[in-house]
């Protein structure tokens, strides 16, 4: 990749957004007291999208104090279901590998907002003794890299990672969850693109919430990733003042397919200590997911789901399209009407 010019430095204070135009001084003793509780870190290409919708996920704001009981500092039990650090084992065929706790952002919304930044990158020892759990229990056969964002580390580092991986000979695929190519495109470098292209298969989710991060940079860094065979899926959080709506995510959806990203997963937000603001109710959420699909192709449609609080794993979450009448069913289509179908 040619550089045009130096990077800018993310900004990660207060004083750094004040002087970007993205934080009003008159705020700043309320948003003090934010940036002590949740670290704050925008990647240069981020700051410089004007969008609100883009700018809610990542300026800091006053209304992260509210916390309400409901909340948990870890809502989807990350923490029990780990049986080496590192590494969380919920379902029986794949497990996730925290690489990292440092991200070129910090999302206000973040489900692991109070670990995010805390630690960095997973010691060598520490990984070995992931290898070692994972030569024992050959039932998983498939790594999600996950942090913070895997790909903040150097290539080299995922290199050596990979190779041992590769090396166990159990494992089926190998996935990424990172939000690096729209918010950081400059660091989906030739050599990150090298690693990722091996015999085992390494598949890429990119976190995206609204279709102004979908920048020209961001455009570029996703081709280089289907020029090297990499496939390419999205997960999305749907979120109150971002993309609560269906003319957003739909466009959204759009530019994904546009850049052969399939959308994958529509997340529910999850119950993160603070991010109240951000919250739809599932029934809101069902009616969004329900509108996309009169409008939507097959493909362009994720799944959205639910992460159940306390570790016990995603489900679908609708809407339904189906219910039960006597000795038939009532199948609703895409624009509202009802039908009637009996089974054979």
């Amino acid at each position: 990749m040619t550089k045009t010019g130096p990077i800018p430095a993310a900004l990660v204070s207060l004083d750094a957004l004040e002087r970007a135009g993205l934080a009003d001084p008159a705020d700043r003793s309320t948003l003090e007291a934010v940036a002590e509780e949740f670290r704050v870190r925008i990647s240069p290409a981020m700051a410089a999208v004007g969008s609100a919708g883009v700018r809610a996920q990542f300026v800091p704001d006053v209304r992260e104090l509210r916390v309400v009981p409901e909340e948990l500092a870890d809502p989807i039990g990350d923490g029990a279901h780990s049986p080496v650090a590192g590494l969380t084992h919920r379902y029986s065929d794949r497990a996730i590998l925290h690489a990292t706790q440092t991200c070129e952002v910090y999302c206000r919304f973040c489900f692991r907002r109070e670990t995010v930044g805390e630690t960095g990158h997973l010691a060598e020892a520490e990984f070995g003794r992931v290898l070692e759990y994972l030569r024992s229990t050959p039932a998983v056969r498939e790594v999600i890299f996950t942090g913070g964002d895997p790909l903040v580390l150097s290539a080299r580092r995922l290199a050596s990672m990979l190779d041992r991986l590769e090396g166990l000979g159990t494992l089926e695929v190998l996935r990424f969850h990172t939000r690096v190519p729209v918010v950081a495109p400059e660091k989906v470098t030739e050599a990150l693109v090298a690693v990722l292209d091996r015999a085992l298969p390494v598949w890429l989710v990119i976190h995206t919430n609204h279709p102004d991060e979908i920048t020209p940079g961001a455009a570029a860094a996703l081709r280089r990733l289907s020029r090297a065979g990499v496939p390419l899926l999205s997960q999305t959080v749907l979120l109150k003042g971002v993309n609560a709506d269906v003319d957003t995510l739909e466009a959204l959806f759009r530019a994904l397919i546009r850049n052969r990203v399939k959308p994958y997963y529509l997340h529910h937000p999850d119950l993160a200590k603070g991010t109240g603001h951000f919250r739809v109710t599932l029934e809101e959420g069902q009616a969004i997911v329900a509108a996309l699909r009169g409008r939507l192709t097959g493909i362009a449609q994720p799944v959205y789901v639910l992460d159940i609080p306390g570790g016990h794993g995603k489900v679908p979450v609708g809407p339904g399209y189906l219910r039960r009448a006597q000795e038939h069913w009532i199948v609703t289509d895409p624009q509202g009407c009802d039908h009637v179908y009996r089974d054979l």
